[in-house]
C-alpha cells in the first residue's frame, strides 16, 4: 500500500469530525462498504452522522448499539452496523450481512473488529482515535474504493 491510499487528520471537535464524515461521502461509490474501528466515544458516530447528513440530510443520527443496524436516506441508502454487542463473527453473519455488504448503499460497521473474515478485501478501512479533549486523530485507509485523487479532494473539502 501506498501513501496516496492512506488519509490522516486530527479533527479539533464533533463538528470537524462530522465535517470529515460529510466529505468522505460525497466520494463514496454505491455499493462501497466502510469499516470503522476505534475505542469507544473516539468519534466514530461523529463521522457517521456526518455520513448521514450527506446522504440523508436532517435525518438524527444515533449509535445504533441497541438496534444494530440503522438505515439512513434510500437514494443511496446508509446502513449503519454498531456490532459492539456482537461477540464473534457468526453473530455478525446472523445479521445478513451480505445483503448488506452487497446493496447498492453504502455500509457503514463500527467495531469492524467483530466481524474479522466477512468484511469484503474491497472496503475503506478508518480508524479513529483519542488525541486529547475533543480531539481525534483519524486514518482513512483505501482499499480500492475511493476515485483518484481522493485525498486532494478530501482535504479541499475539509
Amino acid at each position: 500500500m501506498n501513501a496516496a491510499d492512506r488519509y490522516e487528520r486530527t479533527t479539533g471537535s464533533a463538528e470537524e469530525t462530522e465535517a470529515l464524515g460529510r466529505a468522505l461521502a460525497a466520494l463514496l461509490p454505491r455499493g462501497c462498504v466502510l469499516a470503522l474501528r476505534g475505542d469507544l466515544a473516539s468519534g466514530k458516530t461523529c463521522l457517521v452522522r456526518g455520513m448521514a447528513a450527506y446522504v440523508a440530510e436532517g435525518t438524527p443520527v444515533h449509535s445504533p448499539t441497541f438496534t444494530l443496524v440503522n438505515q439512513y436516506g434510500t437514494d443511496p441508502a446508509l446502513y449503519h452496523l454498531d456490532l459492539y454487542r456482537l461477540g464473534s463473527p457468526e453473530e455478525v453473519a446472523d445479521l445478513g450481512y451480505e445483503e448488506l455488504f452487497d446493496s447498492d448503499g453504502i455500509c457503514v460497521v463500527e467495531w469492524a473488529e467483530r466481524a474479522h473474515g466477512l468484511l469484503p478485501g474491497i472496503r475503506v478501512d478508518i480508524s479513529l482515535a483519542h488525541a486529547g479533549g475533543d480531539r481525534r486523530r483519524i486514518v482513512i485507509t483505501n482499499r480500492g474504493v475511493l476515485p483518484d485523487g481522493w485525498r486532494d479532494r478530501l482535504q479541499a473539502a475539509t
